[in-house]
């Protein structure tokens, strides 16, 4: 009988180690497969988009000939559009979770307003792109403008934001709240000393994702009025613009091979500027994570 036990517990054991290795393996391949795509994607970049990358393409304006072609206009517009949605979605977003997580009470009507902030995450963007046509164009009449793209491209990343705070939020340890106000410390003080700087690493997390997803969409400032063909920087809020999501489509639009070429010149700059965002995220949220 104990020789029967033990021959099952061994083909249990092989089972297990092979489903391991198994499993173990695709996942290797999974992950081989995801870097080679990005090898090949970036090579393929590289090598078309380096014989137009210099100084006069990034200082250039668009134009009809490729040798004079720049991204001047649209990389100032995507500066300043993002000038507009950082603030506004990340004091919105984290002034949602920090309200929902330690001051709103946990009844039906949270867990609604829960349950909808999560399904606005998965909407398409386009929908907030009409969304702002609606409220910052026309409602609103801030027009075609830099004020009324950055507000719309924070809508679309807010609830992205908000689920993403209150995780990190969520993870702070109850001891240390209940140390603080042990100490004599109010609520809000415990939040600003205490829980916001501890959830600041994760907070930082999210936001620098959904800032890299807002720095890469077209369809929603199509929608509220960014143009494709822009020979001038915006001078203030108000001002029409571009952003490089936009100047990259209408390039690989047309069928010339050169403007090809400077789209995927414009590609390596946009890498590039999300490449110095998480990089600065990146030390920030590995600054705090030192502190606490």
């Amino acid at each position: 009988m104990a020789l029967i036990k033990k021959e099952t517990v061994r083909k249990r054991m092989g089972r297990r180690i092979a489903a391991n290795s198994t499993a173990k393996g695709i996942f290797i391949a999974a992950t081989m497969f995801a870097l080679v795509v990005l090898a090949v994607l970036l090579y393929r970049i590289g090598s078309e988009g380096m014989e137009y990358l210099s100084l006069e393409f990034i200082t250039n304006f668009a134009s009809r000939m490729p040798e004079r072609a720049g991204i001047w206009a649209a990389l100032i517009g995507t500066l300043w559009v993002m000038a507009v949605t950082a603030p506004v979605s990340f004091i919105l977003g984290v002034g949602t979770a920090i309200y929902l997580e330690e001051y709103a009470k946990k009844n039906a009507f949270t867990r609604f307003i829960q349950i909808n902030i999560s399904n606005l995450a998965g909407v398409p963007s386009i929908v907030f792109g009409l969304l702002g046509l609606t409220i910052f164009v026309r409602l609103l009449e801030l027009q075609r403008s830099v004020l009324a793209g950055g507000l719309t491209m924070a809508l679309l990343i807010l609830p992205v934001i908000v689920v993403a705070s209150q995780e990190a939020l969520r993870t702070v340890p109850r001891d240390l709240r209940e140390a603080s106000y042990g100490m004599g410390a109010t609520k809000w003080q415990t939040i600003r000393r205490i829980v916001f700087p501890a959830a600041l690493p994760g907070i930082l997390t999210g936001t620098i994702l959904a800032l890299s997803r807002a720095i890469g969409e077209t369809a929603p400032l199509l929608v509220v009025g960014a143009l494709a063909y822009v020979a001038f920087v915006p001078e203030n809020l108000f001002s029409q613009f571009t952003v490089l999501p936009i100047q990259l489509y209408n390039w690989t639009s047309r069928p010339q091979e050169d403007f090809h070429m400077l789209a995927a010149s414009g590609i390596i700059v946009l890498l590039i500027i999300l490449l110095i965002m998480n990089s600065i995220a990146v030390y920030i949220r590995n600054k705090f994570h030192k502190r606490f």
